[in-house]
């Protein structure tokens, strides 16, 4: 387990997740959506998040607190995935 490679994860994963909603709205003109605005947003607020509570120093067990930092950040993409579905099929 690599410190680095935590906050990499943390970067690719919700950078991803920011050009998808970028691109449904590139691709989709007609839509100018707020609703994936504030989903963008959302996952902004995600990414501020957990690169701030990886750069905290940890006391105790690391690899429980940075699985468990794994764990908020699979859930919290989920989470945004489904509010992103949604807000397509209207």
């Amino acid at each position: 387990m690599n410190l680095r490679d935590i906050k990499k994860e943390i970067e690719y994963l919700v950078g991803e997740f920011i050009d998808d909603c970028s691109l449904f709205l590139a691709f989709n003109p007609d839509r100018n959506d707020e609703g994936i605005a504030k989903i963008i947003d959302e996952a902004v607020d995600l990414y501020n998040d957990l690169k701030d509570r990886v750069s905290d120093k940890v006391e105790g067990n690391k690899k429980a607190y940075y699985n468990g930092l794994r764990k908020e950040l699979v859930e919290g993409l989920d989470k945004l995935c489904e509010k992103l579905s949604q807000e397509i099929s209207k």
